[in-house]
């Protein structure tokens, strides 16, 4: 396994900038739709199937933050989960990720 890069802030992302990011810490709010003991399945701002790794709380809200390091693609083992709720703006929390990535990037880290 390599080295885990905790030190800087989490980087915003969706489910389709998550691999820029394997091996770092990111952010990033997720609609539930399975939950297990020690895993929460959900659907990204983007639209893209992801697996958060870890202890969600109870109850769980639709829309939870997962806070952790991105094992791979599609996989982030979370450290610190937020409720967020039964609604949310997945199309705005989704422009913010772009906009995290990209020319606005200085203002995020």
């Amino acid at each position: 396994m390599q080295d885990m890069d905790i030190s800087s802030p989490a980087a915003f992302v969706n489910g389709g900038l998550l691999r820029m990011h394997v091996g770092r810490k990111v952010r990033t709010v997720l609609q539930v739709t399975r939950s297990d003991i020690g895993s929460v399945m959900g659907k990204s701002t983007d639209g893209c199937q992801l697996v958060a790794k870890g202890s969600p709380p109870v109850p769980l809200t639709s829309y939870v933050e997962v806070i952790g390091v991105a094992e791979n693609e599609n996989t982030i083992r979370a450290e610190l989960w937020t409720n967020f709720g039964d609604t949310f703006d997945a199309s705005n929390y989704d422009k913010l990720c772009q906009l995290a990535n990209g020319e606005l990037k200085h203002l995020f880290l």
